[in-house]
């Protein structure tokens, strides 16, 4: 079991509040994704998480049982919390061998020779770097470096698993196998795991929940899907999607518990049941209605349901195309796969499903018509 409550936690650096009555729960088994931009107080919650920073306010609990009370100035000490770190930096030992690195933390727990050897060799393979075992770090490529840091924390079986960035100095192409690895670790482990990043491909592709930071608070809490299709707020749709989300004004009323939204996307009506509890104004009201590139059909031709559009630029990407559309004075961007050539003020023609349309209240900022996930293919 290493299950992890965050409650009310309050975090300065002099004047500087840094985390915000924060309250978190991550569930045993979960691996959860702290994101946000630089600065917003996930690195910090990691930090307070592992013992390597103590919180003014606020409980922590592991399993039930209190690792942090700030009101009573208990602080349980990390070598007792049942944890690892795993560092930006490896910060892996230049005259120790990966077998030496590896088995380093386990010799200071004065484990039987036998159950080190067992340890480190079922790390080597599970991190697929036996090869490297008798190899010094300065020997090593960056991603074999990170592979000796993760398994030098799995070899303790930890009940929780902490990686601060660990990914951020690899190359593209390394980012993706090494996600690949961490995924299959944490199947093969069933480890609770806590992740930082900024990279939100990274918290997308990897996570079972990811918590979304803004300025030391909790923005969201919720699955990858979730997060990605229904973004609780306007700040929160433009920091999740690459390209990012289209953004277009438009007026709205609420009619019969449902919502009429006019746009430069055209008129829509919107059931009550694709409405969020968020309180909506009486009367007309400003909203954005926010649609993601990928979900914008093109069409050459006139079809049912579609709306006239002009082609401000085409940009082949290799796999997809990047266009940019007018209409109705709005400009907006679509992603369509592989390669299409469209010339410049071309007349074409779009489409949106509206189950995968959300709709802002531009004053609030809030969600108050959320994106339908039943009619995603996942």
């Amino acid at each position: 079991m290493s299950k992890i409550e965050l409650i009310n936690i309050n975090k300065y650096y002099g004047d500087n509040h840094v985390l915000k009555d924060l309250t978190l729960t991550i569930e045993d088994g979960d691996f959860m994704t702290l994101l946000g931009p630089s600065g917003c107080g996930k690195t910090t919650t990691l930090r307070v998480i592992s013992g390597l920073e103590r919180p003014q306010g606020g409980v922590m609990l592991i399993d039930g049982k209190e690792a942090i009370d700030a009101a009573k100035a208990f602080y349980l000490e990390p070598s007792k919390r049942g944890l690892n770190l795993v560092f930006q930096s490896y910060a892996l030992w230049p005259h120790m061998t990966v077998y030496e690195n590896i088995a380093f933390g386990l010799k200071i727990q004065k484990l039987p020779k036998s159950e080190v050897e067992t340890r480190v060799r079922d790390a080597l393979r599970m991190m697929r770097i036996a090869e490297y075992e008798k190899r010094y770090p300065n020997e090593l490529s960056g991603g074999q470096q990170q592979r000796v840091a993760i398994a030098r924390a799995v070899a303790s079986n930890p009940r929780l698993l902490l990686l601060d960035e660990p990914l951020s100095n690899l190359d593209a192409r390394l980012r993706i196998d090494m996600r690949s690895e961490l995924l299959r670790l944490h199947r093969d482990l069933g480890t609770t795991i806590i992740y930082v990043t900024h990279d939100q491909v990274e918290a997308l592709t990897m996570s079972t929940r990811i918590a979304l930071f803004k300025a030391g608070e909790l923005s969201q809490v919720s699955t990858p899907v979730e997060l990605y299709m229904n973004p609780v707020d306007l700040q929160a749709a433009d920091f999740i999607g690459n390209p990012r989300i289209n953004f277009i004004e438009g007026k709205a009323t609420v009619q019969n518990g449902g919502l009429h939204v006019t746009s430069a996307l055209g008129e829509h009506l919107f059931p009550k049941s694709d409405m969020t509890n968020e309180p909506t104004p009486s009367g007309t009201f400003d909203v954005v209605v926010a649609v993601r590139p990928e979900q914008i059909r093109i069409f050459t031709q006139p079809a049912p349901d579609t709306l006239p559009v002009t082609v401000y630029a085409s940009q082949p990407a290799g796999s997809e195309t990047l266009v940019s559309l007018q209409a109705g004075g709005s400009d907006f961007l679509a992603k369509q796969l592989g390669l299409v050539h469209y010339q410049i003020n071309q007349q074409l023609y779009v489409g949106i499903a509206p189950e995968k349309i959300n709709v802002y209240d531009t004053k609030s900022t809030r969600l108050i018509k959320r994106a339908r996930i039943d009619d995603v293919d996942l």
